[in-house]
C-alpha cells in the first residue's frame, strides 16, 4: 500500500447485500483497512459476510434505514483512536477505492470539510453508465433545492462523501429514509462545513441496477426529498 491511511474509516450500511458485500468489503480493504459495516436488519447472511471480510461489524437488530445505519456507523468509526477521516461508502459495488483515495488526499491538501462525489462534474461520456431515469431524477432533486444549488452542488444523492473529524463529530443524522442525503445537504449550508465536489465513476453493475434504479426508487428519492424541504 502505497499512503497509509490507518486514520481513515469506511463507513458501509448494508441491507441484505450477502451476495456481494464479501467481495466489496474484501477490495476496499487492500487499500483501507479500517472499515465498520453496519447491518441494518439483514435477513440474509449479510452478517457473516462483512465478519469474513474482516471488516468490523456493527448490528442493528431490525431494518432502520440508510441514514440511521449511517449515523450509527459515524459514531463507531468517531471514537475509534486515531480516527481523523471517515467515508461513507455504499456495500452494492457502485463506490470505487479510486475515487475515495483522491478525495480523502484533498481533504488532507485542502482546507475542506467535507468532500462529497458527483456523476455531473465533467462532460458526459460516452460511456456514461448514469441511467437516463438516475440523472432526471437526480437532477430534478438539485433543482427542487435552492440550498443544494446555493452550496454549487449538482448530485445531492451521491452516496459517496468523505469528511474530516469535525464534521463526523457534529454529524447527528434523524430521518432514516433516503432524506438522509437531504439533511446532510442541511447540516453542510447550517454548520458552515467547507465543501466541495469531486467527480467520481459509479459502477452500475445488473446486481445494483437491479436492487437501486427502479422506477419506484426514483420516486421514494423524490419524495423523501419534498419530505426534508417541508420539515
Amino acid at each position: 500500500m502505497s499512503q497509509d491511511f490507518a486514520d481513515t474509516w469506511l463507513i458501509v450500511p448494508c441491507y441484505n447485500e450477502g451476495q456481494v458485500i464479501r467481495k466489496v468489503l474484501s477490495h476496499a480493504r487492500e487499500t483501507f483497512p479500517n472499515i465498520v459495516a453496519v447491518d441494518d436488519g439483514s435477513a440474509d447472511n449479510s452478517a457473516a459476510e462483512i465478519h469474513a471480510a474482516g471488516a468490523h461489524l456493527v448490528n442493528h437488530p431490525v431494518n432502520l434505514g440508510q441514514g440511521a445505519a449511517l449515523q450509527t456507523g459515524v459514531e463507531y468509526a468517531r471514537a475509534q483512536p486515531g480516527a481523523q477521516y471517515f467515508v461513507t461508502f455504499d456495500a452494492d459495488g457502485q463506490h470505487q477505492v479510486k475515487d475515495v483515495v483522491r478525495m480523502v488526499g484533498r481533504l488532507r491538501s485542502e482546507e475542506k470539510d467535507i468532500i462529497v462525489g458527483t456523476r455531473f462534474g465533467r462532460p458526459r461520456a460516452a460511456d456514461d453508465q448514469v441511467p437516463l431515469l438516475k440523472r432526471i431524477v437526480l437532477k430534478t432533486v438539485v433543482w427542487l433545492s435552492p440550498r443544494t444549488r446555493r452550496l454549487g452542488l449538482t448530485d445531492a444523492h451521491n452516496g459517496l462523501r468523505a469528511f474530516n473529524l469535525k464534521v463526523a463529530r457534529e454529524m447527528d443524522i434523524k430521518m432514516s429514509g433516503m432524506s438522509h442525503a437531504s439533511e446532510i445537504i442541511s447540516m453542510i449550508d447550517e454548520k458552515k462545513w467547507r465543501v466541495a465536489e469531486e467527480p467520481v465513476d459509479i459502477l452500475y453493475t445488473e446486481y445494483s441496477m437491479a436492487k437501486g434504479q427502479s422506477l419506484i426508487n426514483g420516486v421514494n428519492i423524490l419524495a423523501d426529498s419534498l419530505l426534508a424541504k417541508r420539515l
